[in-house]
């Protein structure tokens, strides 16, 4: 086994290419996290974009057509999740888990019942993502293996990261959503309709979920399986607590999965056994919990002593 094979430029693509769905299910995760409202429900949120992405690009032949109508899937679910927690106050966490089974099982079901198939559809007639090829780096060998041919969704979660950030922090709607998510009560004394900006945050989560989806049956793969998500919204769940909810950290947590992924990939080439390289994705999502949950017990603790300093004095 040589270490420079594993450990090559070309593993920074791998490491982003494989982290670009589980940012999205975080940046999904992350806005209703803001609002105080843990999304369990990503992963049925994405495997039913990603179904609908395929089905749509296979019938119509428009790979844009596939994120939209899949965008609008992850809307609809998320809808479901709203109007069942804020209107019907159901446990978040109990309606988070039946939108994933449902997911599960309507997706099973509709590739039987459409493409009278079942575990995987796979057809050139589906239309891929586009990949934006840049001539330029081609003359430059290190940038060219990082940069180059990117799905133009790959390109966009950078972009998304900025929008997210700036739309917490730099605006009055993320200052309102925060101050739902944190203080509730002062909130709605302010004026603040809480539940709608509670509505808002899932709403909008369910078209990133949606279009988390998209991304990974069309622009990450060309095709749909059964239960392709395989976990990874639960990881961008895990990923958005690693970050406390804030794009750009989340988006550092994602990246650790995507490189435990890539690494794990690599290894199994060389004979390790892939029961060790299907291990590692959990491993490094237990780790991570754990590391966020020490970090927030630490940083209550300090705020807690803090405050017992300020009141003695």
């Amino acid at each position: 086994m040589k270490l420079d094979q594993i450990f090559s430029v070309s593993l920074i693509y791998a490491t982003f290419r494989s982290a670009t769905p589980i940012i999205y299910a975080a940046l999904c995760a992350a806005i209703t996290q803001q609002a105080d409202i843990l999304n369990i429900g990503t992963e049925g949120i994405m495997l039913t974009g990603a179904f609908t992405a395929v089905a749509v690009s296979y019938m119509s032949g428009s790979w844009l057509m596939g994120i939209l109508v899949a965008m609008a899937a992850g809307f609809v679910m998320a809808g479901i999740m709203a109007l069942a927690h804020i209107r019907y106050k159901a446990e978040i966490c109990a309606i988070g888990m039946g939108i994933n089974l449902f997911a599960l099982a309507i997706t099973k079901f509709m590739l039987n019942v459409i493409f009278g198939t079942s575990g995987t559809f796979s057809d050139p007639a589906i239309c891929p993502i586009p990949r934006v090829h840049l001539p330029f780096l081609e003359k430059i060998p290190v940038l060219n293996q990082i940069f180059n041919n990117w799905t133009i969704t790959e390109w966009f979660v950078i972009v998304l990261i900025i929008i997210i950030t700036f739309l917490f922090y730099k605006t009055r709607w993320g200052l309102r959503l925060r101050a739902v998510g944190q203080f509730p009560m002062a909130a709605q004394t302010a004026g603040i309709n809480v539940n709608a900006m509670k509505y808002q945050a899932i709403l909008i989560s369910g078209l990133i979920g949606g279009l988390a989806g998209a991304h990974l049956s069309l622009g990450y793969s060309q095709m749909f399986t059964e239960n392709m998500t395989s976990n990874r919204g639960f990881m961008g769940v895990a990923a958005m607590y690693f970050g406390g909810a804030h794009p750009v950290l989340t988006a550092i947590g994602c990246l650790v999965f995507g490189f435990a992924d890539s690494i794990g990939a690599r290894l199994q080439a060389y004979g390790v056994p892939s029961q060790f390289v299907l291990l590692m994705p959990y491993v490094v999502t237990v780790v991570v919990l754990s590391v966020s949950m020490i970090s927030k017990q630490i940083s209550e603790k300090k705020k807690k002593s803090s405050l017992a300093y300020v009141k003695s004095l």
